[in-house]
């Protein structure tokens, strides 16, 4: 048996931990320069408000039905996500970390009769150790318990907590679940399938697994057998490594200057070269894009991407940065205002995997590895952005957030004062 557990509303559910004024009431938080709605609360849902909805097409919304917006508070949520998972440690000794706000945990030959008492337990500790109401869903696959999780936030019958154990209810769900919202089916897998006249979980599981494999591959048929109840994806005890890695912001305004977008480009490969030490890994590939503002009429639009091969795998910040502001002067161009860029980086590979080429240096090699070791120590006690590479400027890129609320559990500046 798996479990998953879900953070309801989760960025809301942080803001309204150290602010309860806002239960009950409809909140929104957005994306990074205040663009768009990435967390919405269910009073806000019920308004209509839409996610990936941007905040200037909300202004009459949001001044007439009185809605709480807030800028993403990212360090706040971390550390937030960071404390319910250690709680789902102290349940489950088995816990695959899906995102900062869902967990998969290992049911495995519990007794369906402690499930039903460890379930609502774990719904209820989270609530009251952490502060953020959970949503678990449990049943034989993972794919399966996706769904029962989705009916444990549907139906406040459930008090956040649904076991589909048993082969005639499974059987009743799946008759109504649709099909798009199976784990593993997205936008174009659906309206694919929904041409074939495949409405529902169950129609899908109706299809032989050939027809399945035919049209989606293999992660298609895994789908299918889970929601027939064969587990086929296993949980995994660690987080995996990412194959792809990309930072991109929007800008605060349109920047038409090129050092200015260089500095922004040099900052966002910097950032991904550290996430990539931190997964040990190293990339063959770097991408950067760059693109303007698609919502302003009448200006002149742009978007453009360039790919850089490095001469062998690197987790270098210096080598990473030369090559995407490298790649910056070849798609850059004049008279553009742009809105937002990315680095993203791929054909990644654990360094401990990798051997050096006959004509590499490995003393070289060496001392760039430990200048990188001693560059994120330093930045990890002193704070992002002590030391920085020359091309990513002194100054920090302005961002808009301008409804940031307080880092109350990770800056002593902004943790809460009570006076008795």
């Amino acid at each position: 048996m798996f479990g998953l557990t879900d953070c309801n509303n989760f960025y809301v559910s942080c803001e309204r931990l150290f602010n309860p004024s806002l239960n009950g009431k409809p909140v929104v938080v957005l994306s990074n320069n205040d663009g768009c709605v990435i967390s919405r609360s269910n009073e806000a849902k019920a308004l209509g408000v839409k996610m990936g909805e941007p905040i200037f097409k909300m202004k009459e919304i949001v001044k007439r039905e009185g809605i709480a917006c807030f800028s993403a508070n990212f360090s706040l949520y971390g550390d937030i996500s960071a404390r319910v998972m250690d709680k789902l440690r102290s349940f489950s000794p088995g816990i695959e970390i899906y995102s900062i706000d869902e967990a998969f945990l290992d049911f495995t030959g519990v007794p369906e009769k402690d499930i039903f008492q460890t379930g609502p337990e774990i719904v209820r500790r989270i609530k009251k150790d952490v502060g953020v109401p959970v949503s678990l869903g449990v049943s034989h696959t993972k794919t399966l318990a996706k769904v029962a999780t989705r009916l444990s936030k549907k139906y406040p019958a459930t008090k956040g907590f649904c076991l589909m154990e048993k082969p005639e209810d499974i059987a009743k769900v799946l008759s109504k679940f649709p099909v798009e919202d199976i784990w593993g089916v997205g936008r174009a897998y659906s309206k694919m399938l929904k041409s074939h006249g495949i409405e529902t979980a169950t129609d899908f599981t109706k299809k032989s697994p050939e027809w399945i494999k035919s049209r989606m591959g293999v992660p298609g048929v895994k789908s299918w057998r889970e929601l027939r109840g064969e587990a086929c994806i296993r949980l995994e005890d660690r987080t995996l490594d990412k194959k792809q890695i990309c930072t991109s912001r929007s800008f605060a305004k349109d920047l038409y200057d090129f050092e200015d977008i260089c500095k922004a480009v040099a900052t966002f490969a910097a950032a991904s070269a550290e996430k990539l030490r931190h997964q040990k890994g190293a990339c063959r590939e770097v991408l950067i894009f760059i693109l303007t503002n698609p919502f302003k009429d009448n200006a002149k639009q742009h978007y453009q991407s360039a790919a850089v091969n490095l001469e062998t795998h690197s987790d270098s910040t210096f080598t990473i940065a030369g090559a995407a502001c490298n790649a910056l002067r070849d798609i850059f161009r004049e008279g553009y205002g742009y809105k937002k860029a990315g680095v993203i980086l791929s054909e990644i590979s654990r360094k401990s995997d990798l051997t050096l080429s006959l004509f590499e240096d490995s003393s070289k090699a060496d001392k760039e590895s430990s200048l990188m070791s001693v560059m994120d120590e330093i930045n990890m006690r002193y704070g992002r952005h002590s030391l920085y590479t020359a091309a990513a400027g002194v100054e920090k890129i302005k961002s808009n957030q301008n409804m940031l609320s307080k880092r109350y559990t990770t800056s002593w500046d902004d943790i809460i004062e009570v006076k008795v």
